[in-house]
């Protein structure tokens, strides 16, 4: 049963936790009281992210939780790079629903949290019985790892690879965090420049010779927002995060067992038409192919004049289109 809205609307801020997850102290943030909604934040990203999802999930009669995921914020950050495979991200995201007191959630992810959410509801069907992936699309695992169809393809210099050397990205990053994190979010946005912040770099330059500094911050992003953001990073570092894409390889080869499989759940697509993700080779096309690989599709929406941070960027409409969708799945209980 749904907690009611006139209930949860006495509620005004989410609380804080730190729960032993998985090996981990992981810091939670949830609201409301309902059927369970997780919801996975991506790079360079918090909880706080989905703070707007948090109070409108809430006031809807959902129990909204996000955690700071492996590697970030106040959530244990383990020193070995292998410890930060996707099966890791996707145990993390199992134990938290059990720490929680939870049978099944309801899961959602952005950007690195999208693949979270997708392999969740891949490999634990009973327990994630629903998913949305937001900028990132579902696609089945190949029979080549990314890094390699990018070497294969004579390609040197996409972000990806510049993240996988340890030490070279966190240097650049972590020299100004707060100027880091405001270039990327902004030149990143839908509001940025016409550039892919996410995409090819500049030989011997590194990723944020792909931003600019903003003028003026587009109303969705605001100082406060930057200095929470930047006051973690500059606690943490942006290791923990950064692991995530050196084991992209690893991933992809204890994925092997699920190569071709699909997601039967039903599932939602949101991202943003500027976003630059959807420029990268093949994206598309795992969109076009939504009905093969996600038969329990209930949607896909690519928002007009958005860019990746579609969860902020166009938060009131992101939050109607997932209260629909947990609303119907309501419905048919």
């Amino acid at each position: 049963m749904k907690q009611s809205k006139s209930t949860v609307s006495a509620l005004s801020e989410p609380s804080i936790e730190m729960l032993q997850v998985n090996g981990l102290t992981m810091k939670v943030t949830s609201m409301g009281s309902g059927p369970l909604v997780v919801l996975c934040h991506g790079f360079p990203e918090l909880a706080i992210s989905w703070r707007s999802q948090i109070a409108a999930l809430a006031g809807a009669g959902y129990r909204a939780v996000a955690p700071d995921m492996r590697g970030f914020g106040g959530t244990t950050a383990p020193s070995d790079v292998s410890d930060y495979t996707m099966l890791h991200l996707v145990g993390d995201m199992v134990e938290l629903v059990g720490a929680l007191g939870e049978k099944q959630a309801v899961i959602i992810g952005h950007d690195w949290g999208a693949p979270v959410a997708w392999n969740c509801a891949l490999l634990r069907p009973d327990l994630f019985t629903a998913v949305v992936g937001m900028s990132v699309p579902f696609a089945p695992s190949g029979a080549t790892d990314i890094l390699s169809n990018l070497r294969l393809g004579g390609i040197e210099n996409f972000y990806l690879q510049y993240f996988q050397t340890p030490g070279v990205a966190e240097t650049e990053l972590e020299r100004d965090v707060a100027a880091s994190i405001r270039q990327i979010h902004y030149s990143a946005s839908g509001n940025g420049p016409d550039t892919t912040t996410f995409g090819m770099l500049q030989s011997g330059k590194g990723i944020l010779d792909n931003t600019v500094e903003p003028e003026t911050l587009p109303d969705w992003l605001s100082e406060q927002d930057i200095a929470e953001y930047a006051a973690e990073f500059c606690r943490t570092g942006f290791r923990g995060g950064l692991n995530w894409y050196r084991n992209i390889t690893r991933s992809w080869e204890l994925m092997k067992p699920w190569q071709g499989q699909v997601i039967h759940q039903p599932s939602l697509f949101i991202a943003g038409e500027r976003d630059d993700v959807l420029k990268f080779p093949n994206v598309m096309a795992s969109v076009d192919n939504f009905n093969a690989t996600l038969p329990g599709i209930r949607g896909c929406h690519i928002l007009p004049e958005a860019g990746h941070w579609i969860q902020r960027e166009r938060a009131t409409v992101v939050n109607t289109l997932l209260i629909e969708f947990l609303d119907s799945l309501q419905n048919e209980n």
